[in-house]
């Protein structure tokens, strides 16, 4: 019997549930109802436990035993300390990829660079939010990438999953304002140049500051929201 649907199913709805975890649709430490999840989501008790399963893997969610799942709970000791190892790995990637970065992993940075600041005229809050994220991403993707370590990468990968939630709430109160972006598109302009003149102390320092920006933005959401 062919498993791929199966497979489908199960992929769709962690994507789905990953999707609404960070962006608040569930919110930290409620509970994941099952009866409420096969009926937003229009799917079996399979392919939700498959999911939850993925989710609890990636400390979004909590399995509580014999009594279901919660989202995982939120505190600023979490956020302290995912924001302080994601900014030293990425030092870490970074001075590799100055070291093993080649003119091709160089012009990669300046188009990714070069779309994001091109970000401007969208047709909807949301979309604004979705483009720039993805472009955000993609930029700081291509300067890791030349590190040239796959583990290393999937290590950095990992990491970027357990922050989401946090960093949701940061682009919250970036994307929408024109000076908060006008600050990014400086950083990372800055940023760039260092970067290309293979400056790699300098650079990894201005990448560590760059990633650890966010916290005290994020500290003051989640203390107006009630989650710190």
């Amino acid at each position: 019997m062919d498993s791929t649907p199966k497979q489908n199913l199960g992929i769709g709805a962690y994507r789905s549930l990953k999707h609404d975890i960070i962006r608040g649709v569930f919110q930290p430490g409620e509970k994941l109802l099952m009866s409420r999840l096969k009926q937003r989501y229009d799917l079996g008790v399979g392919p939700l436990r498959e999911a939850l399963s993925q989710l609890v893997a990636e400390r979004l969610v909590v399995a509580i035993s014999q009594r279901g799942y919660r989202v995982a709970p939120m505190s600023r000791e979490e956020l302290a300390d995912l924001y302080d190892a994601r900014a030293q790995l990425e030092g870490l990637v970074l001075d590799l990829a100055i070291q093993r970065g080649d003119d091709a992993w160089e012009a990669d940075i300046l188009a990714k660079a070069h779309t994001l600041a091109k970000v401007m005229e969208v047709n909807s809050p949301d979309e604004m939010l979705d483009v720039w994220d993805a472009r955000h991403k993609a930029f700081h993707n291509a300067i890791a990438a030349g590190c040239n370590s796959p583990h290393l990468l999937q290590i950095r990968e990992n990491l970027f999953d357990q922050v989401e939630r946090y960093r949701h709430l940061w682009l919250y109160e970036t994307v929408f304002s024109d000076e908060a972006l006008a600050r990014k598109r400086q950083e990372h302009a800055a940023l760039v140049e260092v970067i290309l003149a293979r400056d790699a102390d300098k650079a990894c320092q201005m990448m560590r500051d760059h990633l650890m920006t966010p916290v005290s933005i994020i500290l003051e959401v989640m203390e107006r929201r009630g989650l710190a």
